[in-house]
């Protein structure tokens, strides 16, 4: 049997996502171990439902910090831990990726990419976009991360039909719902095709 997948969680806020990646992995339904959360924001809920998890956490604040020295101290972190994987879970910093991540960060957008995806094309913003559009569906699409804002190699997708009284919020919950099957199972993805290259 593999070992577990060995990861790093990335996020800015309220840590839905590391919440679904930490019940899933308890329920045994992904093997993986959560190894670190980084946030760049020191008063990110996330970082709670981290230390009652008792996952090590670590704050990178990026005010008062060039983008340069954001990068550098994120990676000085992970360099800490045994990693093979970062996941980014609602992380609103881009990330410089050195050549040895690369193809060893994943993101998830709450859109079917590449349509509503790019800077300034994140949370409700998204939804509002989709149902302003007349979108018939949207969903969820997991990728590797390269150097632009939601682009490089798409792992998965997850579909979910846009209703005629979809508000932003009701879309949004429909999303993330797809969004709670969707990571493990690229996480998963990832570690086979990784593994085994």
């Amino acid at each position: 049997m593999e070992p577990p997948v060995q990861l790093a969680v990335l996020l800015s806020g309220s840590g839905r996502t590391l919440q679904n990646l930490i019940e899933t992995i308890d329920q045994g339904r992904l093997r993986a171990v959560i190894r670190v959360v980084i946030s760049n924001s020191p008063t990110a809920y996330g970082l709670q439902r981290a230390e009652k998890a008792g996952i090590p956490c670590h704050v990178v604040d990026h005010r008062d910090r060039s983008h340069g020295s954001f990068n550098r101290e994120v990676f000085n972190v992970l360099a800490g831990y045994s990693v093979e994987l970062i996941v980014l879970a609602g992380f609103l910093r881009k990330i410089d990726i050195p050549t040895e991540w690369e193809g060893r960060i994943l993101n998830i957008h709450p859109a079917l990419l590449p349509k509503y995806g790019g800077k300034g094309f994140y949370g409700h913003r998204v939804h509002a976009a989709v149902i302003a559009a007349g979108e018939p569906e949207s969903g969820c699409t997991v990728h590797l991360v390269d150097d632009q804002y939601d682009h490089g190699p798409i792992l998965l997708q997850k579909r979910v039909p846009v209703l005629p009284a979809d508000t932003p919020d009701l879309l949004a919950e429909r999303v993330f719902q797809a969004e709670c099957e969707a990571y493990p199972e690229a996480i998963a993805l990832w570690a086979a095709q990784h593994r085994n290259a």
